[in-house]
Order: structure tokens, then sequence, then C-alpha cells
């Protein structure tokens, strides 16, 4: 009988292994042995990382660490590597020169739980459908020529804004709560093709119901979960973070689903029912047999969330901040209501169209959205292959952060960085729009907001016509040294107190403020 050691086929086998095993063992040991020159960082801790040095307000804790370690730093959030970025020049590395190798998302818990299985834009993992869907919102839902067609239904809902200020000349205002019902009604028309506001109406949301689902949604998604370092740990769901995704996400769900059936029943029983929404493009584009990937009614509803979610939080928070600044400034509010009275007269409202005529109310923007950018850590991104990032290793699947707030408060780049002057953009050349480093409120690259356009024309014009029909003082006697200025971290940053303000004099004719 033949040894099935010694026989020949058998023989050829283990000879094999023999000769190859060493240099499989060779190459391995090089792949893992390798020297990685990671950026500099503090020693992390086992299991949780850097995170016992992480606060309340990432944005600050980071800042702090990286006046230590410098602008490219490497941290552990858990189990996850980290590198942030906290300088301009370090900025246009990450998010310009080595754009490609950053293009993509991590996979999250609060992207799986709150954006349909990350279909929406701004967790979806760069590849075919990503770019589809930023195709489709950059072109048909989004640009220039949609938005133009739209603008009739942002003057109504501003006429109506103002009218409510209007009634409500010499009391209390709590100036989020009203910006909120602007951005909700102005973008439920956009993209719904109604204003949700009648509670007679069955499965109705209002305002006051989807502002506090959006809260909700917002401080989720940036919250940092024990989950997402520590992976083994997300079933556990020791925080309760992911029960509240779900509850979330089960009340926004229901609403979408009754929009859907809404524009369904509509298409069906109205012959050439056209375009009339957002919703109405999508569901158009859904029927196109030539998309790369078929649009399915889960990525409809989560591109519906992205837009509704975009146009409603952060113009909102803009214009706060702004409002807040401004009370604590009140010769940058002449200085404002100077060249509006100039530019527009005091015979009419600001219109889009005319803020490329107002330099100093597009300053006092810019410089709100540098103080307090509603973004202050630029939403991650994670590395698709290993890179070389000023002379640093940063490896596959390291997740990759800009923190803008810090940039934004670099003495470096802006003298008196911690003072509100909006001086310091008249005359310079310095957009928003992703190109200038030193300011990115809407981000940079592939994964910059697509949202901008808009976010931009609702921000500078609810300012220019909040200043332009009204004086404003705060409440009784608070002085605007009192006013609080603290700040609340989610995935937007607003603020911790909400404004409380007076509009206590009209500033333009009374027939202009009627809503008709």
């Amino acid at each position: 009988m033949e040894d099935p050691i010694t026989s020949p086929s058998n023989s050829a086998i283990f000879y094999s292994i023999l000769f190859f095993l060493p240099i499989v063992l060779f190459l391995f040991r090089r792949r893992f042995s390798r020297k990685v020159n990671l950026p500099p960082g503090p020693k992390p801790w086992p299991f949780i990382g850097n995170l016992n040095l992480i606060g309340p307000l990432p944005h600050v804790s980071i800042h702090s660490l990286s006046q230590k370690y410098g602008p490219l730093m490497h941290l552990k959030f858990g189990l996850s590597s980290v590198v942030v970025g906290s300088s301009v020049e370090v900025a246009e590395l990450l998010l310009k020169t080595h754009d490609i190798s950053f293009a993509s998302r991590p996979a999250l818990l609060a992207g799986k739980y709150t954006t349909y299985n990350y279909s929406g834009m701004a967790t979806a993992p760069y590849g075919p459908y990503w770019r589809q869907a930023r195709k489709i919102c950059l072109m048909e839902l989004l640009g220039t020529k949609r938005l133009d067609q739209f603008e009739y239904m942002r003057v109504e809902e501003r006429n109506a804004f103002l009218f409510e200020l209007f009634k409500s000349v010499s009391t209390y205002v709590h100036l989020k709560d009203h910006l909120y019902t602007l951005n909700h009604t102005s973008i439920c028309r956009m993209v719904l093709g109604k204003r949700y506001t009648d509670k007679a109406e069955k499965n109705t949301v209002t305002p006051k119901d989807f502002t506090e689902m959006l809260e909700e949604l917002f401080l989720l998604n940036g919250i940092l979960d024990i989950g997402d370092s520590i992976p083994w740990l997300a079933s556990f769901d020791l925080q309760g973070h992911v029960k509240r995704m779900k509850d979330v996400s089960k009340k926004l769900d229901k609403f979408y689903e009754d929009i859907l059936d809404e524009h369904y029943a509509r298409r069906k029983s109205i012959k050439d029912y056209g375009v009339h929404d957002m919703v109405d493009v999508l569901l158009h584009l859904a029927d196109d047999p030539s998309l790369e990937v078929k649009l399915e009614r889960e990525h409809i509803k989560a591109l519906i969330q992205d837009l509704l979610t975009a146009g409603t939080d952060t113009s909102a928070i803009n214009v706060e901040w702004a409002m807040s600044e401004l009370l604590k400034s009140p010769e940058t509010i002449q200085k404002a209501t100077e060249e509006l009275d100039r530019a527009i007269g005091r015979d009419r409202w600001v219109e889009e169209k005319d803020i490329v005529s107002l330099p100093y109310l597009q300053a006092i923007v810019k410089e709100t959205m540098r103080l307090h950018p509603v973004a202050p850590l630029l939403a991650p991104r994670v590395a698709r292959e290993d890179c070389k990032v000023a002379g640093y290793d940063i490896l596959k699947n390291t997740r990759v952060m800009v923190n803008v707030w810090a940039i934004g408060r670099d003495p470096t780049i802006w003298e008196k960085p911690n003072e509100f002057r909006p001086e310091r953009f008249i005359g310079k050349e310095i957009d928003v729009k992703g190109h200038d480093f030193q300011l990115l409120p809407f981000g940079s690259g592939r994964r910059m907001c697509i949202g901008y356009g808009l976010g931009l024309k609702v921000v500078q014009s609810t300012l220019a016509n909040l200043l332009h029909g009204f004086e404003w003082k705060l409440p009784g006697d608070m002085k605007n040294e009192d006013l609080n200025m603290e700040d609340r971290f989610g995935l937007t940053m607003s603020r911790k107190v909400p404004l409380v303000v007076v509009p206590s004099k009209p500033r333009l004719p009374l027939h202009l403020y009627l809503c008709e």
C-alpha cells in the first residue's frame, strides 16, 4: 500500500509548501510590520482611544489638542483611527489635492438608521449610486433653472413671514420658531408641492412637529456613539442613541410614505400631470430606464429627507447667529441699514437679485459663517486607500475630518479672530463656494454641500429683509453684552439658548407688510 506521505503527489505538495511558506511569511511580515508614519497625536488608551479627551463640544476639544500636536493630527476614537485637519493648508490637501482618496463616507450608525441604509447624499459611500444622486440634485433639483422656477414660492412665504413679524411688533419673539416656519413652508412647497401647516388636514406635519423631528435627527447624526468607535458594542446600544434613531426615523418615514402615496395617486388620476415640485421630478426619474442605478422607493425617501432637512435647519441657524451678533453690535446694524436704504430704498422689500448690490450684507453673512459655522466639523470622510498627506501615512478606512471652526479662529489668517468684524471681507475676493479654504461653511470638493446655492439665497434674502423691515432690540433691560452666545453641538451647531428679540418698529411703509 502506498504511503500517503511519501506518495509522489503528496510529496510535491509538501515540498511546494516548504518552498512557498517562507515567501508568504516574508510578504505577510513585510505588510504588517512596515513602519507607518502616522500624524502626531496623543497616546490612546486601550479600547477607548482618545475619547476621554473629547468634551461636550468636540470641535473645541479637538482645536485645543491641535494646538499641541499640530494642524494634521491623529486620534483614536475607540478602535477607529481619525485624522483631523485644522489649518488652511491641510484642509486644501484633504479636500482638494487628495479629494478622490477621501471621497467616501464612514459607515456610521446614524447613516444606517436615519438615512435608509446610507441612501442619503451626505452618508452614501462613493460609487455609482452616489454619483448619480449627486448629478440628479445638481442638474434636476437644485440647479439655477429649477430654483428660479420656484422663486415665487419663496417670495410668497417670505411675505407671510414678514407679516407675522409685523403683527408681533413691540412684543417678544422667539426668532428661530419664525425662521423654521418660513424655511419649512418654503422648502415644503418646493419639494412636496404644499405647505403642510393646516392642522385640519389628515396626516399633516406642522412646522413645530417637523422642527422637533429635525432637531432630533441633526443631534443624533452629530453625536459620538460608542458603537461607532467600538463596533462590537454597537448591538448593546449603551447610550440609547440607536433606539432614538429608529424612533425618529419611523416618524419621518410615515410622513414620506404619505407624501409618495399622494403623488402617485395624483399622477394616476390626472392625465399629463407634469412636474409641479421636486418629488414629481424624482418620480419621473424613477421611471427612466436609462439610469445607471434604478431609483427605488427608499432612495427617493432618502433624497426627499436630504432636501427637507438641508433647506430648513441650517438656514435658520445661520440667520439666528447673524442676528445674535448684530444685536451685540448696533454700529454694524446701522451700516447695514444705511446700505439697504441706499441700494434698495424704503419703498420695497429686498429681492434675491438685489443681494449682488449689498456687499456689506454679504460680508455680514460671511463673517457669521466664519465665527459660527453650522457644521464646525465637516461631515467625516473615510480614506478609500492608503495615501500620504504632508509626509504622513493615512491608512485605508481612517476617518478624515476638517475642523472649520478652528480655521475660522486661526490668528495667522484672521486679525482679532474672536471679534465679529464684517469689514474684514470688504474688498476681499473670498467666497463660500469651496474655493477659499479659509472659509468653508459648505465644505469643498466632491462631498461639498450641493445645496449651498439655495442656502445662500435663503440666508442672505431673509437677513436682508429682517434688517430692512424692522428695528430690533433685546427684551426688557437686557444689554447686548449680556446676550448668551454659547452653542450646542450636533451635526449642526445652533445656539444653546434660543434668541429672543423684539421687532420694535417697522422701517417701511405700512402697506408693504400686508400679506396678500
